[in-house]
């Protein structure tokens, strides 16, 4: 490869830089995303550094186009545009884009398109993307050397029309000694062979190529070549005749015309022996194609059928096809669209399907609407299944379909958005669980099934359900018949694992998972990967945008882009989830992507959102601005809300995402923990807790909190901590340890001087006193806590902070008996919370403490958490 402006060379760099710039300039100016250059210079493993590595080639062959140009400077011969990088200049010459254009431009007589095809050979100057390294440049060359071939032979088929059959047979020979297989070469020897004189060599040549087929294929010469054979045996007279006059020039330009066979066309691949399920699914969607379900006398009937990869659409899609043999008795065609990284161009598939209908090389137009026009008009009379599996969008398919109602098309694509009219569209989820049960009984064995039915439950669940993912665990217990499914199943239960255990032979959930990743956009592939960060069940829209660092509306359009591709699924409105197996993958891409700070501080910003809406929360629950010393201000705006209804509501909604935020926050670093031990203290105070089983957590989680400040040696932290824990159990009447949690409270708030959490911690130690008995040390430690409630009058002193928390949970929390034993007393002791810290009011609630005794549910709870509730102290 080189390059040259005006008559001085230029030095593009290194072979790798080489490579970039042979994909810009072959996709003609339009895009090329960040992710087809790292696949096209690495392929499946790429270093870590590769799309830096591709910015560094990007911005060196700015400098190289455009010397002058000033860095950051926008626009240029080499911009950034959406879904990549795009080289724009009119008057680029790329030699193997003019070969193209001349190879395919049949117009004139077949003087002119002889002379037309020579000169476009004549451009080629060695092997095409020589010295350039990587798969795309392999594969480009190994498609371009094809057409080179392909203009070669049909370059002798009209030097023949013309007469030239003495000059055409030295290098013909020489070509067929290249290419055995090519039998259309093998043909147009013979003919000229013929046409000097020379049958018996023309027959020679037949036998030689009838040999190398056998011994290379074991298969039969084609019909055409075996045509031409007699016809040269019977000394055809017709065969010395070339239709066009060596010195005429004018006419449609054509080869020598050749007849054309009807194969049969069976390309299907194998049905699956174990297909099992999907009755209504299979039956529907043979129903369309058999019957025609567009509605429409003279529309072809296209069927799609989409869902995440590893669902099971091509094994749907090849079912239906093999059942159906009958409605389309002229065959059926299969053709994998390859979606991912570098998809079939339409163009290569059209020239395929017309050699599997019997066209010649030679008679194959080079332009995608040459034959996508003789495509149509080849099966114009035939009753056709087409199946074009893994599309991967409309664009793609088009150019595929048949003109006329004869045919139909069946299409499998992770894309639910193919636009394509009239079609019949049949997303398919992921089976029942009894379904999946019945795959994995139909390989390993009913028996085996039937004789481990928790483990098989448990397996297939592992799996999500997922086809593709109980198939490759099947297989693998299939192969090890000693091994119990238990065993695999408890394998597959660490998560860190599990994608690597889901691999038999050339199977691989990572694999199906990795060529629909590929297919997206960079901005997309990015979305997938940071929103599988959450480890909460969904992900609203709101911590979508935190997670991308965006606004809601951007997020939601690269969410339902991710909906769209089939790799994010939209349950309800404004809320996404990932497939558990989905999950595992984008996480695996992120820590390939992203770095461990990039990975916190995206889970940071989701609890800083959380911490905003719960700010707006409490301003819509008590008017007025919280104290700034309750929490710390963060950037986000948070949730609107417009009442108490819909703060309760969201309190409900969210307490998943709220816990799991937490705990995904605490084993990272010092800033992290802070976060969570914030949003904690917003969950506790907002005592709205969904059950037992919700309070337990939240408790679990604030001794966690504590031991993990403990280990990161912050006082002010694990104080906070160890009093929400604390204030959890007086809510319950676990006064015991309550006592206990807020003692070591304050042993920590002296070390970090925390004067906040010496007065709110020491108020709910008088009250746990009261509550037990004990009036005369209560009262020594409430005026000892009063010392450090600091101005009443200051809106952000202690006191201040006790008691616009003590008003919000007053106004807020639940009325869950189990678990909120002490509220009513609260209640009984200020309706608003309004006065419940101060002197007196903490004396009156204190004197109701010191009646009656808790209830059961105290005793519940304290014998379930008394051993959890020990490891933080």
């Amino acid at each position: 490869m080189s390059a040259w402006s005006g008559e001085e060379p230029l030095n593009v760099g290194s072979p790798q830089q080489h490579a970039v710039l042979a994909m810009l300039l072959l996709r003609e100016g339009r895009a090329v995303s960040m992710a087809e250059l790292v696949d096209g210079l690495w392929g499946e493993e790429p270093p870590r550094t590769g799309h830096r590595t591709v910015l560094t080639y990007i911005s060196r062959l700015r400098t190289v186009l455009e010397p002058g140009r000033c860095a950051g400077e926008g626009g240029g011969v080499l911009p950034s545009v959406p879904g990549g990088y795009a080289l724009r200049a009119g008057d680029i010459e790329v030699d193997s884009v003019l070969f193209e254009r001349e190879a395919a431009d049949r117009s004139g007589g077949v003087r002119a398109v002889h002379d037309r095809l020579a000169g476009a050979l004549a451009r080629w100057r060695g092997g095409a993307l020589a010295g350039v390294p990587g798969p795309w440049a392999q594969r480009e060359r190994d498609r371009l050397e094809e057409m080179r071939t392909t203009v070669r032979e049909a370059l002798f088929g009209y030097a023949l029309e013309l007469g030239r059959h003495a000059q055409s047979v030295p290098e013909l020979q020489a070509m067929v000694a290249e290419f055995p297989l090519r039998e259309r070469l093998s043909e147009l020897l013979m003919l000229a062979l013929y046409r000097c004189g020379r049958q018996a060599d023309a027959l020679a040549v037949h036998r030689a190529a009838r040999q190398a087929l056998r011994t290379e294929l074991g298969v039969e010469p084609s019909a055409a070549l075996a045509e031409l054979q007699r016809r040269i045996l019977a000394a055809d007279p017709a065969l010395l005749v070339s239709t066009v006059d060596t010195e005429a020039d004018g006419g449609a330009a054509a080869p020598p015309s050749v007849p054309l066979v009807r194969p049969l066309l069976q390309q299907l691949p194998a049905d699956i022996a174990d297909f099992t399920g999907r009755a209504a699914t299979v039956g529907a969607i043979r129903g369309v194609l058999a019957e025609g379900g567009t509605g429409q006398a003279h529309a072809v009937t296209v069927c799609t059928i989409s869902g995440t990869a590893g669902v099971g659409k091509t094994t749907v899609a090849i079912h239906v096809a093999h059942a159906l043999g009958g409605a389309f008795p002229d065959g059926r065609l299969h053709v994998d669209l390859r979606t991912g990284s570098t998809p079939a161009e339409p163009a290569s598939v059209l020239a395929d399907l017309l050699t599997a209908l019997g066209t010649p090389a030679d008679r194959i137009p080079l332009g995608l609407a040459g034959r996508a026009a003789l495509y149509r008009s080849l099966l114009a009379d035939r009753r056709v299944l087409l199946v074009l599996d893994n599309a991967r969008d409309a664009e793609q398919i088009r150019p595929l379909l048949p003109g006329t109602a004869g045919c139909a098309v069946l299409v499998t694509s992770r894309a639910r958005d193919l636009a394509l009219p009239g079609a019949r569209c049949f997303d398919l989820g992921l089976p029942p669980e009894s379904e999946a049960l019945a795959l994995l009984a139909a390989i390993v064995g009913a028996e085996r099934v039937n004789a481990e039915p928790v483990a098989a439950r448990s397996l297939v669940a592992a799996c999500g359900r997922l086809p593709l993912a109980v198939r490759i665990a099947a297989s693998r217990l299939a192969g090890r018949p000693g091994r119990s499914i238990a065993s695999l199943d408890q394998r597959l239960r660490d998560e860190r694992a599990r994608l690597d255990e889901l691999r038999v032979g050339d199977l691989a959930v990572a694999s199906a998972f990795r060529l629909a990743y590929e297919a997206l956009t960079p901005d997309a592939a990015r979305a997938f990967r940071l929103l599988a960060l959450s480890d909460a069940p969904d992900v609203p829209l709101s911590v979508a945008a935190a997670l991308l660092n965006t606004d809601e509306r951007t997020a939601e359009a690269l969410a339902e882009t991710l909906v769209d591709a089939a790799m994010l699924e939209s349950h309800a409105p404004g809320r996404y989830r990932f497939h558990d197996l989905l999950r595992l993958y984008a996480r695996h891409r992120a820590e390939q992507a992203e770095s461990p700070a990039e990975r916190e501080a995206a889970l940071v910003r989701v609890a800083e959102m959380l911490i905003a809406t719960v700010l707006r929360a409490s301003r819509t629950v008590v008017p007025g601005e919280p104290p700034r010393a309750w929490l710390r201000p963060v950037r986000h705006a948070g949730v609107a809300f417009a009442g108490t209804a819909e703060v309760r509501a969201w309190f409900g909604a969210e307490h998943a995402l709220l816990t799991a935020t937490m705990e995904q926050l605490l084993p990272s670093g010092p800033q992290a923990l802070r976060t969570a031990v914030e949003l904690l203290g917003v969950v506790g105070v907002s005592g709205h807790f969904m059950g037992l089983t919700h309070y337990l957590e939240i408790s679990r989680i604030a001794g966690d909190a504590a031991e993990r400040a403990r280990v990161l040696r912050d006082p002010e932290y694990r104080a906070r901590a160890l009093h929400i824990r604390a204030w959890l159990a007086f809510l319950a009447a676990r006064h015991d340890l309550a006592e206990a949690d807020l003692r070591l409270a304050l042993a920590c708030a002296d070390e970090a001087d925390d004067t906040q959490r010496r007065h709110m911690a020491g108020n709910l130690l008088a009250l746990v006193l009261w509550a037990t008995d004990r009036p005369e040390e209560a009262e020594h430690t409430m005026y000892k806590a009063a010392q450090f409630a600091g101005d009443e009058e200051n809106p952000d002193s202690p006191a201040a902070v006790a008691r616009y928390v003590a008003r919000l949970y007053t106004a807020l929390s639940s009325r869950e008996p189990e678990v909120t034993i002490m509220t009513p007393v609260m209640r009984a002791a200020d309706a608003t919370g309004a006065n419940l810290t101060t002197v007196d009011g903490l004396q009156r609630l204190g004197t109701l403490l010191r009646g009656p005794e808790p209830g059961p549910g105290a005793l519940l709870i304290g014998r379930q958490s008394r051993v959890e509730h020990r490891h933080a102290r």
